[in-house]
């Protein structure tokens, strides 16, 4: 086809707004203060996540290209700057080349100059390669592939390479040592079953094209960087789905997606970035290590070391939910066969590669995975995952999306600060719904259910040991604090509902916690203070080590024990002296003690607490009214973890 200026025209608007550089609940029947901090605790890193008009555009001129056709063995071509031996064909000169028709033992080499731009156009190619990469890009600037609208383009490897010193890393069916960009609205399928399904040892840019990849290994690779703006992708990997490696500095090593629709079922980890992982639109249906049926954390917080070999019977292992970055102690080995995800369609294809690559030892099974960063702020996610379901080993910061997710370990974790703005977070199963060393929510709708605590914030590395980050604490640590200034916040928790192992402190949004139905935990637990100045609380837990806020507080709270067990789900309503609701909460567990404030509470005004049959009243005599007894003494005074 002819290239044509309206689509040139149409390539540079497209590429103009893709540029970016990233970086059963409570009622309250009255107004509640909300305020949101000024500064976030976590900040977007600089990246350069522009896609050129050339990513974009996917017009060439037909009459000047070379076309080039495999049949019978051989290859024929029509034109210069390609050479062809049998089925395998040369590309050594900058130009356009239109591909089509079948090799059963073929190959495409790109060697041309360093300084030379290739444009491979896929019209109905379908190639095998028996004993290499079926596309080989060993020297060039940059190489685009074009799938051609409505052709169905085919390239498979064997499960074993012969390689020579020339080609010695080579480990992708589709492999380039330069930067490579994929676009146009066909088909690609790459069956990878010796270890990587598309890599680029540069960047690799994704900006249209229906793409499905089942590979021994990872299935999408770029070393510097993955910018992906559009594309249909159905990934089934043995390791990981999407991934960029680069350590040597900072403004590499990262994936950026602006949009695209992706099914990716991995046995690891399906977005891994060393650096930067944003995610800005998109749709997205993710399971990794089997899902959250093959918990990776057991229910009492110690690692459940045979999560890995319950992989292949998609789940369920014997002891609940379990961790997999167990610091060694998992059950290491080669790693089994993944199942089909339910209504994927994919099924994962698994060879007898023994490498020692570290994706193929990793027993990280995560969703979203940064170094770095992790930023969400656009796109609807649907997680199912064996390990964390997002996961930074720096920051995490969420300023838009839905994320809906089921966790064998942690909703979402951060080592360093985790910030939520805006957009939905619902967490519907996990060991620890959300947790970081800071945690600030601004505002956003936020659903968690957990066996452990719903939100906890605690310094240290998420690990599988004793030392892991969320272990008990006894003593306030520094730099640990959890922050709520606005949103909505549902937390139904077996263990802590509210947790920081520092300070608390809330200023404005909403919040309801139906809490642990021991009395080994707290609805709210903190080892510093606990300040609010602001917003709605209703806290519901067991009665034994319950805990309210301090006297240096602004917004008057109360921390109450009625006189005995309520049942679950019968609501509970705070009404004033004439009778008007105050809040309202139905709780799906038992439970026996009551945190609540409110800015409607007032200092003399006796309120009526009533729940199931029971009905008991409080008077507000300070700015903290409780009569808890429990072994944190019911402690609202701001001071150390009564014990």
């Amino acid at each position: 086809m002819k290239i044509s200026d309206t689509k040139k025209l149409a390539a540079i608007t497209a590429a103009f707004f893709i540029t970016v550089t990233a970086f059963s609940g409570c009622s309250e029947s009255a107004n509640s203060s909300q305020t949101t901090s000024s500064v976030s605790q976590a900040e977007k890193s600089d990246i350069d996540a522009s896609i050129a008009a050339e990513d974009i555009d996917v017009g060439y001129d037909e009459e000047s290209s070379v076309g080039i056709t495999f049949a019978d063995g051989s290859a024929a071509i029509d034109g210069e700057g390609a050479t062809s031996e049998g089925e395998t064909v040369t590309i050594s000169q900058a130009g356009t080349y239109i591909l089509s028709g079948t090799a059963t033992n073929g190959r495409i080499i790109v060697s041309a100059d360093k300084t030379a731009e290739i444009k491979l156009i896929f019209n109905g190619v379908d190639i095998t390669c028996a004993d290499n990469a079926p596309l080989l890009v060993s020297k060039a600037k940059k190489v685009y592939i074009v799938l051609e609208d409505g052709t169905e383009n085919v390239l498979t490897d064997s499960a074993s390479y012969s390689l020579g010193e020339d080609d010695s890393n080579t480990d992708g069916a589709i492999f380039s040592k330069a930067d490579l960009t994929i676009n146009g609205s066909g088909t690609l399928t790459v069956n990878a079953n010796y270890k990587h399904g598309i890599v680029s040892k540069d960047d690799l840019v994704i900006t249209d094209g229906n793409i499905n990849v089942t590979s021994a290994s990872t299935a999408m690779e770029g070393k510097d960087s993955v910018k992906i703006s559009g594309g249909t992708f159905n990934i089934s990997a043995g390791t990981n789905g999407i991934k960029s490696t680069n350590t040597e500095t900072s403004d590499k090593g990262f994936i950026s997606v602006t949009g695209g629709s992706f099914t990716v079922v991995a046995n690891n980890d399906a977005f891994e970035a060393e650096t930067v992982l944003s995610m800005e639109g998109g749709s997205f249906d993710i399971t990794t290590g089997g899902g959250s049926a093959n918990a990776s954390m057991k229910s009492d917080g110690t690692p459940n070391r045979n999560w890995q070999s319950n992989m292949s019977n998609g789940g369920g292992g014997p002891n609940g939910m379990g961790r997999p970055d167990d610091n060694g102690n998992g059950t290491g080995g080669d790693l089994p066969a993944m199942p089909t995800a339910d209504n994927t369609g994919l099924t994962i294809k698994t060879t007898a590669n023994t490498t020692t690559d570290s994706d193929s030892t990793s027993t990280s099974a995560k969703a979203l995975k940064a170094g770095n960063e992790v930023n969400i702020s656009g796109g609807e996610f649907k997680i199912d995952s064996a390990d964390d379901s997002v996961h930074s080993n720096g920051n995490i910061v969420i300023t838009g999306g839905n994320i809906s997710v089921a966790s064998g370990d942690n909703g979402m974790h951060a080592d360093g600060n985790l910030t939520i703005s805006d957009g939905t977070v619902d967490i519907t199963k996990s060991y620890e719904g959300i947790e970081g060393a800071i945690v600030t929510i601004d505002g956003g709708t936020i659903s968690v259910v957990a066996s452990d605590d719903g939100i906890n914030c605690a310094g240290g590395s998420d690990t599988g040991s004793t030392d892991r980050m969320g272990a008990d604490q006894f003593s306030s640590q520094d730099g640990v604090e959890l922050n709520i200034n606005g949103g909505t916040v549902t937390i139904d928790a077996e263990g802590d509902g509210l947790d920081s192992n520092g300070n608390f402190t809330m200023a404005g949004g909403t919040v309801c916690v139906c809490g642990p139905t021991n009395g080994g935990n707290g609805a709210l637990d903190y080892n510093g203070t606990a300040t609010v100045t602001g917003g709605t609380l209703i806290a519901c837990g067991a009665v034994g080590m319950e805990e309210g806020f301090g006297d240096s507080s602004t917004q008057y709270s109360v921390l109450h024990d009625l006189g005995s067990t309520v049942s679950a789900n019968e609501k509970l309503t705070i009404t004033d002296s004439e009778g008007k609701e105050i809040l309202s909460f139905t709780p799906k567990k038992t439970w026996q003690s009551v945190v609540f404030t409110s800015a409607d509470l007032k200092e003399g005004e006796t309120y009526t607490i009533t729940a199931g049959s029971q009905s008991e009243t409080v008077t507000i005599d300070g700015i903290v009214t409780s009569n808890s007894k429990g072994m944190s003494f019911g402690r609202g005074h701001g001071g150390g973890r009564g014990f």
